[in-house]
């Protein structure tokens, strides 16, 4: 061969993809393939909405440690060069429900506690509230900062503030009206009932109890400016020392009552029944105050159905349909319509915060007949999960049409198919693609959708449309075989078959390597023999800090998977808003 031709082998148009692009900036994936790396900003996103908790395995390639690893150190970089800004972003995803777990933002946030400069930990500590808005994130975020060094003046000033509602103490100095501080002063009122409500509900997680952490705090000390409520102070004297006084909620003396009834007995009986469902409707007594073994009984979870509000709040509701299920309570069809009326309002899903993968979790397991865990099994109701099926769509708002003519390529290679979700039990990279394809697909009337690996015959198209139900289009891609990675596939098999394309979508993990040339390579070949200006979106489906992408192109796009900006995102692009 001569030189010249071995020369000519090197070029920018084809290129295998375990070869770099000539003159690009691509950098080694996990399998050995070339790909980009998403800028620090864009994995901050990532970690936050997706996390690293991928299961025992993490991802196909990657371990969750060195995931864990290699997002903690970019956010290390970030903080030092705009903590303010992780900040923010922080706030922005966990607020606006757009993660599916809120960990890592609790994670995120208790380092910029401990490793930011004076203007980052003053900001992170002022903004703790608004991420550890329940119980629970609390306790993680005191395990965070335990991790990261330990309990400082400024985390138990933050932790005062949690529990004293100081955040409205300090506004009510700020007023300038009237009007102003009697707003303030409503809320220090409502603070108490909001505080006895997190003590009976969420009492010990993570290792910890509300009063290991008031032992931390100690929000009386001296110095800590808060305006006393006696309320609040009530609920604080039954956390440290089990006193109800006068000034207590009347939340925590039905939580007492609740407590007897199963002291009494161990035996479910009919007086207990009785005063359990009157302390549910007349105080929004929680799932978690009710003795455990009255959690068989329909009629108490038919008092917390009842109820709504605080007493079954949406998310608990959508854990516990299978328990539901199981004692009997969607026998009866007023049941089942609550249910279903509830997750069909799409009002109450944004308010209650609850994630479309959350909904996703629930309807597989749902449908399943069984829990994940334990021996818990139940009758399907199929009113039930077609109400889940619709909440998902729902969750992710209104998402505008665009009329273009879409490929949605699903990523089912052997890597997709490892792994969970942000930690979410059942959902594998490949799962979640499906989920987050027919949000595109129900909107949008000229779609094909289609699977890919690598090798030979690698693309398929598959059956799925608007009128396919979320587990039918789950059951044909979990049938696929698996196979290696090949996200240029589509590009070459649209290009074969001579379809028009305006927009292709691909969810991966770009962990890409088999075959030639490179994704960007194959859209730039489609272009110029088929005179589309198409485009290319990546949809992300794991923190691993890599996209086929070429961040130089504008007519490509990287995005989060699961992201509630993600659909909406994606429309705006194909429309050339940006």
């Amino acid at each position: 061969m001569s030189t010249i031709r071995n020369l000519t082998e090197v070029n920018t148009k084809v290129t295998p993809q375990t070869e770099k692009i000539l003159g690009s900036s691509q950098v080694a994936n996990s399998a050995g393939g070339f790909s980009w790396a998403v800028s620090k900003w864009d994995q901050l996103a990532r970690f936050l909405i997706l996390g690293t908790q991928g299961g025992i395995y993490g991802t196909y390639y990657a371990s969750q440690k060195a995931l864990t690893a290699k997002n903690a150190e970019c956010l290390l970089e970030l903080v030092a060069e705009d903590g303010l800004r992780v900040v923010r972003t922080i706030v922005e995803i966990s607020e606006g429900g757009r993660a599916p777990k809120n960990e890592p933002a609790i994670y995120a946030l208790a380092l910029c506690c401990k490793k930011g400069n004076e203007e980052t930990k003053r900001a992170a500590y002022q903004a703790m509230p608004r991420v550890c808005r329940i119980g629970t994130h609390l306790f993680q975020f005191v395990e965070a900062i335990k991790a990261f060094g330990g309990i400082s003046s400024g985390t138990q000033r933050a932790i005062a503030r949690w529990y004293q509602g100081a955040d409205a103490t300090e506004a009510l100095g700020a007023c300038e009206t009237d009007d102003d501080a009697e707003c303030v002063v409503d809320e220090l009122n409502r603070h108490p009932q909001w505080l006895a409500y997190q003590a009976i509900k969420y009492q010990n997680r993570e290792g910890w109890s509300h009063r290991d952490v008031l032992r931390l705090a100690k929000p009386g000390a001296k110095g800590r400016k808060a305006v006393r409520v006696p309320a609040t102070d009530a609920v604080l004297d039954w956390i440290t020392q089990g006193i109800v006084s006068e000034d207590a909620p009347l939340l925590l003396q039905a939580f007492e009552q609740a407590k007897a009834v199963g002291v009494a007995s161990d035996q479910v009986t009919t007086q207990g029944i009785t005063t359990l469902t009157r302390l549910i409707s007349d105080h929004n007594l929680p799932r978690e105050c009710v003795p455990t073994h009255y959690l068989n009984n329909v009629e108490i979870w038919e008092a917390l159905l009842d109820n709504g509000g605080r007493g079954m709040p949406l998310t608990a509701m959508v854990r516990n349909l299978g328990k539901m299920s199981s004692v009997g309570l969607f026998k009866q069809g007023d049941s089942v319509t609550k249910v279903a009326t509830t997750l069909g309002d799409q009002d109450t899903l944004r308010r209650a915060r609850v994630h479309p993968l959350a909904l996703l979790v629930a309807l597989n397991t749902y449908s399943l007949g069984r829990g994940v865990k334990g021996s818990n099994t139940w009758d399907v109701n199929n009113h039930i999960t077609s109400a889940l099926d619709k909440a998902f769509y729902l969750s992710f708002g209104n998402v505008e049409k665009t009329n273009k003519r879409y490929m949605l390529a699903l990523d089912v290679s052997g890597s997709m198919g490892c792994g969970e979700v942000a930690g979410m039990a059942g959902i594998s990279p490949r799962v979640g693609s499906v989920a987050m394809s027919m949000i595109t697909g129900a909107v949008e009337p000229l779609c094909c959708t289609v699977g890919f690996t690598g090798g030979p015959d690698c693309v398929r198209p598959l059956a799925i449309d608007p009128a396919t139900k979320l587990p039918a289009a789950i059951s044909q891609v979990d049938h696929l075989p698996f196979g290696s990675t090949d996200c240029a596939a589509p590009m070459r098999w649209a290009l074969k078959k001579n379809l028009e394309i305006d927009m292709f979508i691909v969810y991966t993990d770009s962990e890409t390597y088999a075959g030639s040339p490179h994704s960007s390579q194959a859209l730039a070949q489609y272009r110029t023999k088929t005179g589309i200006n198409a485009k290319l979106v990546v949809v992300g489906m794991v923190s691993n800090g890599f996209t086929i992408a070429d961040p130089t192109d504008k007519g490509m796009l990287d995005v989060v998977g699961f992201d509630l900006a993600t659909p909406q995102l994606i429309s705006n692009f194909a429309l050339g808003r940006f």
